[in-house]
């Protein structure tokens, strides 16, 4: 079979070449021999891509560093070792060798005893001693009668006990001026060599130049197979594409070096490129197995601009850990394109980054969806909207995710955010109850860190200060500790007040027992006054924490319901005190909390007057006055039983937004003009509330701001809000 030679027509592949190599040091290109080119002259490598150097050459020196000699003696005691060698065990054969080495090292018959030792030791399979020993050989005498000989043995043992480089190195440069089976024997051992070192680009184009050579049947399918194992994420998308510029279709390898190429444009959204190689592929290789796959993909790729405009995505994880959320968002998405002719595709993601990517590219490519709502983890959401952004497909997210607009300007989110809510319950305190110093108290997690970090952020921007921060752990069930280090009676040796109190109960208790001394400094400790230099404390946790922080508080004498008038006049009167200092206590969303047995939320009933005169933030409350609100929900309760939450909400809010734009008179007829459009929505009537995209297409609208009572819950008019807690 006579070698393959190189394709050298011109090829979009070099464009390729030009845009990776700016990853990667330009080195220069290598020269071509029969089905493969040179892989110790390899620009782009995967090794070379970790910063290593492909081992290249001979490593033998060209010239002997000893001038051997023939000597007598030695002569004698090298055939003396000889004949020993005849019955002796085969180490103790090598050991009498090396003898001979030993005491007449600059001997013609001292080299010969040093490869007759490597001989043994590799026979006897102890590559460590053989390697040793021919290193020592071809280091003096490269031009040993017997060098070849001891390299191959030398490459094979270094194989064997894991020197990869210098095997990989020792083998291919055999290989090199080799001929017949015995170079196709030293190239096989060359790739098993590579690939262990890790070489995987020299690896695959010594197993091109073995397809392209191979004797037989067996040989080439052994060795395409072998090519095929390397591109499945092993040799780099360098090492394919410069093989593929200088290899020819009649190289058995090259349908799928030629399908793994034009994967790679695939990825790349290179999509012109991705044509012309898929089109050349079934040109060449019309019966390939890969052949349908090239089919169908370049089906795909046509119809990427492909367009059903009535046609919406839909990306959420129905089964999984998270699939009571998706199907909770599914409920208020169907509700709102109930009755429309837009048809809905749901992708199942399962909350898994890959599915999410997958879907993403399915109602691209096969579903023609002209834009896609979803999906909720932060994770899948990140995936979706980087295929998304490629793709150039609109892509409303539902993820708290900050700052996941700035993947693209296809990139929308509809959902409430932590910045969000922070920034809304800092300026209902600020603006509108006109606060200027706050206290913090926090679970340390995520989600605690990151509001209470907002919260201090929004604050300060507008003229306020945080007095004091306290965090606790997030299975914490008694927070004595945290109240009291928030109002200075935690270190109380630090207060002066208390210094001098020590003083006086020391004075008035001289020559008293130590029981009685006791009493008196304990009820001492009991009257120091807290420090409340704050006005609210911001508790960015969920409703059932908060409902044992808030106790926590009032034992150490912070009045947090100050709108109940009547418990107010009572500590008065208790206390003794003229005037009582109260604080509001605000929270998040995760104040949030079902209706218990008593049909109140279950934040007042565990919470009780602790909780009441408080105010949290929330991005959906269901018994809202607000006309959009009033008609989801009427809406929701006929199509479902029970009431719709905050997911259920934003899922409807967001097909509904999208229902608009498709039902319109203009209604938007590619991707792009859809992108417009939603970027264009302004005071959007919801369930929500009223909402627009801003400049970084971030769904912007009022919160709902909720006031607790003994009552219950209720949403805070602007009007009235002014008017709530706090003195």
């Amino acid at each position: 079979m006579h070698p393959h030679t190189m394709d050298v027509r011109p090829s979009p592949r070099r464009a390729l070449l030009l845009a990776l190599a700016l990853l990667m040091s330009a080195c220069k290109t290598p020269s071509a021999t029969g089905g493969g080119t040179s892989p110790g002259s390899s620009s782009g490598s995967s090794s070379q891509g970790r910063g290593e150097d492909v081992p290249q050459g001979d490593p033998f020196p060209s010239k002997p560093s000893v001038e051997a000699r023939q000597d007598a003696q030695a002569d004698q005691a090298l055939a003396q070792a000889i004949q020993q060698a005849e019955t002796a065990p085969r180490k103790q054969a090598a050991e009498s060798f090396l003898a001979v080495r030993k005491a007449y090292p600059q001997t013609t018959a001292g080299q010969e005893a040093l490869y007759r030792a490597g001989v043994l030791f590799y026979d006897s399979q102890d590559y460590v001693n053989a390697r040793k020993s021919f290193n020592e050989l071809l280091f003096e005498n490269p031009l040993h009668p017997q060098a070849t000989e001891a390299k191959r043995r030398l490459g094979r043992s270094a194989l064997e006990v894991g020197a990869y480089r210098d095997a990989y190195q020792t083998l291919y440069s055999l290989a090199e001026r080799a001929e017949g089976a015995e170079r196709i024997q030293l190239l096989e051992d060359s790739v098993k060599a590579a690939e262990k070192a890790g070489l995987f680009g020299q690896a695959l184009r010594i197993s091109v130049d073995l397809a392209g050579n191979a004797q037989t049947p067996e040989a080439q399918q052994a060795a395409v197979a072998r090519v095929q194992q390397l591109v499945e994420g092993r040799a780099g998308f360098m090492d394919v594409a410069q093989i593929m510029e200088e290899l020819s279709p009649s190289n058995p390898a090259w349908p799928v070096l030629t399908f793994k190429l034009a994967r790679i444009y695939y990825h790349l959204r290179d999509w012109t490129r991705l044509e012309e190689t898929l089109n050349r592929f079934l040109a060449e290789a019309p019966n390939h197995t890969f052949a349908p796959q090239a089919r169908e993909l370049l089906a795909r790729a046509t119809r990427r601009v492909d367009v059903q405009t009535k046609t919406v995505g839909l990306l959420l994880p129905m089964t999984g850990k998270y699939k009571a959320v998706g199907e909770a968002v599914l409920r208020g998405v169907k509700l709102a394109l109930a009755g429309s002719d837009i048809e809905l595709v749901v992708k199942d993601t399962q909350g898994d980054v890959n599915l999410a990517a997958q879907g993403m590219e399915q109602l691209a490519f096969d579903e023609g969806a002209i834009a896609v709502l979803g999906p909720i983890t932060t994770d899948e959401s990140r995936r979706a909207a980087l295929v998304a952004e490629e793709l150039q497909v609109p892509l409303l997210t539902l993820t708290r995710q900050e700052d996941i607009t700035n993947i693209g300007p296809f990139i929308f989110r509809n959902m409430l955010t932590n910045s969000a809510q922070a920034r809304a319950i800092a300026d209902f305190a600020m603006k509108q109850k006109g606060f200027k110093s706050f206290a913090m108290l926090y679970p340390n997690l995520p989600y605690g860190v990151e509001l209470a970090n907002d919260f201090w952020d929004h604050v300060v921007e507008n003229g306020g200060q945080v007095r004091g921060a306290e965090t606790y752990a997030h299975d914490q069930t008694t927070f004595t500790s945290e109240a009291k280090k928030l109002v200075g009676r935690y270190y109380l040796e630090d207060r002066l007040d208390y210094i001098e109190g020590v003083r006086e109960v020391q004075k008035e208790t001289t020559g008293q027992d130590a029981f009685r001394r006791r009493k008196a400094m304990e009820k001492m400790k009991g009257q120091v006054e807290p420090i409340i230099d704050f006005e609210a404390i911001f508790i960015p946790d969920e409703w059932r924490r908060v409902s044992l922080v808030a106790p926590a508080l009032a034992v150490e004498d912070i009045v947090t319901n100050a709108c109940d008038s009547r418990d107010v006049e009572r500590i008065r009167k208790t206390t003794g005190k003229k005037t009582i200092k109260t604080v509001m206590l605000l929270g998040t969303n995760a104040w949030s909390s079902s209706k218990g047995a008593s049909g109140m939320p279950e934040l007042v009933e565990r919470g009780g007057k602790f909780v009441t005169c408080s105010v949290y933030v929330d991005g959906f409350f269901v018994d809202s006055q607000q006309p959009a609100t009033q008609r989801f929900v009427k809406a929701y309760r006929q199509a479902n039983s029970g009431d719709p939450g905050l997911l259920e909400a934003y899922g409807y809010d967001s097909a509904r937004m999208v229902r608009q734009l498709l039902d319109s008179k203009q209604a938007p007829k590619s991707r792009g003009e859809f992108r417009e459009a939603l970027a264009n929505v302004k005071d959007f009537d919801g369930a929500t509330g009223k909402t627009s995209f801003d400049e970084k297409r971030e769904a912007r609208k009022p919160l709902f701001l909720l006031s607790v009572s003994n009552k219950g819950v209720t949403e805070v008019p602007p009007e009235k809000s002014a008017s709530l807690g706090g003195s």
